[in-house]
């Protein structure tokens, strides 16, 4: 399995238990297995068994079909948007005071990380481009208009975008102010 389909899965079990209302240690309990792995696989540290995937996704009272629905590799989406407020938070054992948000997770194999801190000023611009990269972008302030050929995305600020760069993109400053955005590129030998 990929790495992003496993984080998938971690995250729905979360999101049912919580729906649910259920305990990790109630869940655990239902599932019969330690609390400890109940956390280790919401957090994505470890992989699950198939039986006891399985055997947690009964315990949350879930059609298997159902729970599986609309898990896919993240290549399936071209372009993933996430606003501040859909990041996932997580915990890690003994970390009080810690608050981990996961943004967004992609496996890119042999790759080459670049990150840059890109300012915009209103009325900046420039023609479409491609970059042979994955590029993820996290608007720190301003509000930015990302275009791509046939569509765009306004982000505001903590709002972040990951997608292929092979995508014809430019982004626009939409605000009256600068606007400042982390920049990471994920180089590869070759990108799909």
């Amino acid at each position: 399995m990929e790495e992003d389909i496993l984080i998938q899965i971690s995250n729905r079990i979360k999101e049912k238990r919580r729906e649910k209302n259920i305990t990790v240690h109630e869940l655990a309990t239902r599932a019969n297995v330690s609390k400890s792995l109940i956390s280790q696989i919401e957090n994505s540290r470890t992989v699950p068994s198939l039986i006891v995937l399985i055997d947690i996704i009964k315990a949350l009272d879930i059609d298997l079909n159902v729970f599986f629905k609309d898990i896919r590799p993240a290549s399936d989406y071209p372009v993933l948007v996430k606003r501040k407020e859909e990041y996932e938070s997580f915990e890690k054992e003994n970390a009080e005071g810690f608050l981990y948000q996961r943004i967004f997770s992609k496996v890119i194999k042999s790759s080459t990380v670049d990150i840059i801190l890109l300012e915009l000023a209103p009325g900046a611009n420039r023609p479409l481009i491609e970059t042979k990269a994955f590029e993820y972008k996290y608007v720190l302030s301003g509000k930015v208009k990302y275009q791509f050929e046939n569509e765009h995305y306004v982000l505001n600020e903590g709002d972040s975008i990951l997608f292929n760069g092979l995508l014809p993109h430019t982004p626009y400053n939409i605000g009256r102010k600068t606007a400042r955005m982390i920049v990471i590129y994920f180089f590869e030998d070759s990108i799909q």
